[in-house]
């Protein structure tokens, strides 16, 4: 959500925003329409970019050890190029992060 409310600073910046879950394409579509997403989320049921990227991880909750997401953000300039790496994101303040960071590329 806060992505959303800096939008406007992301595209002045030429940035794209795209969000990745290994949720399905349905799932992702009422999520879009319930919060009024502008951008695209993308799904990676198969875990297959997740495991690309490296974060699709082991977890620990309450003793149980299970495969999941580890949230992070990936800046990838024009070229290709992965620039920087979030990894672990806490959600407060991450947004404007990024954003102070695209704006320097």
């Amino acid at each position: 959500m806060d992505f959303k409310a800096h939008l406007q600073g992301f595209e002045d910046a030429g940035a794209v925003i795209l969000g990745v879950s290994p949720d399905s394409i349905k799932s992702h579509e009422k999520f879009i329409a319930k919060h009024e997403l502008p951008f695209a989320l993308l799904s990676d049921e198969e875990h297959k970019l997740a495991e690309a990227y490296g974060v699709w991880v082991e977890k620990n909750m309450y003793g149980k050890k299970y495969m999941g997401i580890e949230r992070s953000t990936f800046v990838i300039d024009r070229e290709g190029i992965i620039r920087k790496i979030y990894p672990k994101v806490k959600v407060k303040g991450h947004a404007e992060e990024v954003l102070e960071f695209v704006k320097t590329l």
